[in-house]
Formats: structure tokens, sequence, C-alpha cells
């Protein structure tokens, strides 16, 4: 049986996961490698409480340049102080050492319950046993993916390949959120790597980009996270031209599969939202600008009412002209068609700010389905938008009710 190409499929990058006892039964330890320096991008979160690995890797990475990084579960290191900080600092140094490269080329991340000591000993014991596992066996990239996860429920992953420059480029992805997802970067992580070769400036723009129509269009309930991150590594090991400008022949096609990988790694982490039963794509056409149909997207996809509506399969269109409305932007309603229902099975709802009559009890019935869609038509431009969002139920408030008890 063909086994399904990860991590370990891209040129000289090298992982394992482990368990080191943070989580109880879980691995909760992942350590990627590159056999070279790779350049390097990231985006990180905009909330004010920054987690001492944000704070370190947003050091480590400003050259643009980075060959490794470890990754913790179980603690999310952050309102940790000058404690936290230490541990953060001891990880990045102790895997330098183990790999015999600078301490500046390791990125770290973070990721569990915010304010709680952290076990800096038993981690950096755990990159020490666990170095000499590093392996490009395809076993280990399931490992790694599986060692970053917290109240997810199953591990996030993605391979794409692709040709530029008459080489064949490999992409992996992993990332991990479930609960706490409302990124805003500009608890959740993600780690990209290719073998392409692409100059560190290029590359910082393209990711802020991707990310922008991808981890940033979605949400599972509000709140950004101290630990949100996006980490991309391309070590240039399959020999392309370097990529330098927009303007060189195969920088089109990375860039549509780098795309393409965060939109799959971002609606897997919707996918897996705590508690919920729906997964709901919104989407804005003809609208004045695509920041503007981001930012109204995300004023609907986070309301809450929109989202209990959703849970309780109630039609109630009026909460999403409302949150609409909300978002700070100048909207002329009466110019709106909004349509409901289910992928191929839209419901128009509303034409010109006017309602439709429509079948009330079909409408409930195509509710029920886990997937479903928002479209809303502005008739104020030409440009459009899409965005990824769940319900909200009971088990999310249960659950996070008692999250740390």
């Amino acid at each position: 049986m063909e086994l399904i190409k990860n991590l370990t499929n891209v040129k000289g990058i090298t992982c394992w996961g482990a368990h080191t006892g943070i989580k109880s039964m879980r691995r909760d330890l992942a350590i990627i490698c590159s056999k070279v320096p790779a350049s390097a991008a990231g985006v990180f979160t905009q909330n004010q409480v920054l987690a001492e690995p944000v704070k370190l890797t947003k050091k480590h990475i400003a050259d643009g340049k980075a060959q490794a990084l470890v990754v913790n579960a179980g603690n999310a290191n952050a309102a940790t102080g000058a404690q936290g900080m230490e541990g953060a600092e001891a990880m990045a140094r102790a895997l330098a050492d183990e790999l015999d490269i600078s301490k500046e080329l390791v990125m770290v991340a973070s990721t569990g319950l915010i304010g709680e000591p952290f076990p800096t000993k038993d981690i950096v014991n755990g990159i020490r046993e666990n170095v000499k596992k590093l392996t490009n066996k395809s076993i280990a990239g399931s490992f790694a993916a599986n060692a970053i996860l917290t109240t997810d429920t199953f591990a996030k992953e993605g391979f794409v390949e692709f040709v530029a420059d008459d080489r064949e480029i490999n992409m992996g992805g992993i990332a991990k959120g479930s609960g706490m997802i409302h990124p805003n970067m500009a608890t959740m992580l993600a780690f990209i790597f290719t073998d392409i070769a692409i100059e560190p400036e290029l590359l910082q723009e393209t990711v802020k980009e991707a990310v922008d129509k991808s981890f940033n269009m979605i949400t599972v309930d509000g709140d950004t996270s101290t630990n949100d991150m996006v980490l991309v590594m391309a070590n240039g090991m399959a020999e392309n031209d370097i990529l330098k400008t927009r303007n060189d022949s195969d920088y089109q096609v990375f860039k549509e599969n780098i795309e393409k990988m965060m939109l799959h790694l971002a609606q897997q982490v919707v996918s897996d939202g705590e508690g919920a039963s729906k997964f709901i794509e919104y989407e804005i056409v003809n609208a004045p600008g695509e920041d503007y149909a981001r930012k109204m997207i995300r004023e609907i996809s986070d309301s809450t009412l929109v989202k209990t509506a959703m849970f309780g399969r109630d039609p109630n269109w009026g909460r999403i002209i409302s949150a609409a409305g909300n978002a700070g932007l100048p909207y002329d309603y009466e110019k709106s068609d909004l349509f409901l229902g289910s992928e191929g099975k839209l419901v128009h709802v509303l034409k010109a700010g006017v309602p439709v009559e429509y079948d009330r009890n079909f409408m409930k019935k195509l509710l029920r389905e886990s997937h479903l869609k928002v479209k809303l038509d502005l008739h104020s431009g030409k440009a459009s938008a899409k965005g990824w969002g769940t319900d909200l139920t009971t088990d999310y408030v249960l659950f996070n009710s008692v999250y740390t008890t």
C-alpha cells in the first residue's frame, strides 16, 4: 500500500514526534529539520499578549533564514515571564547544540495552557533524546503532525507537488487548531516546508498574502490566541533557479500552490472546531474591494447570533444582514441579494433588500447538513472573498467551561 506523502517527501527534511510526558498518553514534542539553511518567513499573532516562543521566533526569523523547528504541546509558554523566555531559549539552544548549527537558525513554537510554569527540563531532555531519531521515513511526518495537537481530534496534514524550472517541487505542511481560533496574523499553528529556492523577501511577501486569504479568513470562536504562528521554510534543494521577483516565470505556480496548501490546512482547522456540528462557507461577491469583502465576512462569520442560528437550523437571515451592517463599512443592504443553504442547494432569501418567499421546511432540511453556505451579493463592485467558520454549540460551551479543571 502506497503511503500518503507528507513533510518527509520534501528534499532535505527530516523530522520526529515524541512523547516527553508533558501530555499524558500523547506525543507532545515535534522536531523538524532541514539539511541546509532555508529561506524562512513567518506571520504571527496580533494579540498583545505574546507567548515567549513567539517573541523568540520573531527575533530569530528577522534575517529570513532558518534551519530547524521545535514545537511542544501541553504548555503554551505564555504569560510565563522570565522563566518562560529562559525555557524557549533553552529549547532553541538544545536543538542547535545537537544539530551543530547556530541557535538563531532554530524556530520555537508552543501550544497548550496559558500561564502554567514552563517544564523546561523535561522538554530539553526530550529534545536531546529524540534528535537522534530524526528521519525522512513517512511515519515520522505523521508523528510530527500528531505531536503538535492539543484539543484537536485529528492531525492536520497536507502535501502538494508541482514543477518549476523543470524541477519537481515538493511542499508539505502540518497545522494544529480546534479552539481559540480567530487568527489575526498577520491557539493556531501551521508549519510548511518546501524544497523550492526563493529569496526570503519574496517568500515573506507571498506568505503574508496567502495567510490573508486562508488562515486569516477562518474562525471558530472569535478568540485570537497568544501563540498564533505560521512559518514557511524553503531550503532550495530542488535546485531550481532561485525565485527573486514576481515576474519570474515560475513564481505564479509557486504562489498558487502555497495558497492551495494554506487553504487546505485552514479548512481542516475549521472542520475540527471544538464542539462544532457545522462547517460554514461564507462568500461575498460584487463588493467594492477584496479587503472590504474580507472584513465583512469576518464580522458575519464571527457573529454569535449567526453561529447559534446555524446550530439551531434556524433560517434567521436577518442576523446575517445585521452582522454585515456591523462591520464598520459603508453598506447599502437595499442592493443586497442573500442566499442560504448548502453547496449546490442555495435558496434566495433576500433580493435587492426585499424578503423572498421560500419553503421554510425545505430550508430547515438543508440546514441539517454538516456543510452549509452563506452567499451575499452586494451589487456594489467586482471584488469577492471567501471565509470559513463553524456554528456555536452547547458542546463548545460545556467543553470550555471546564478547560483547566
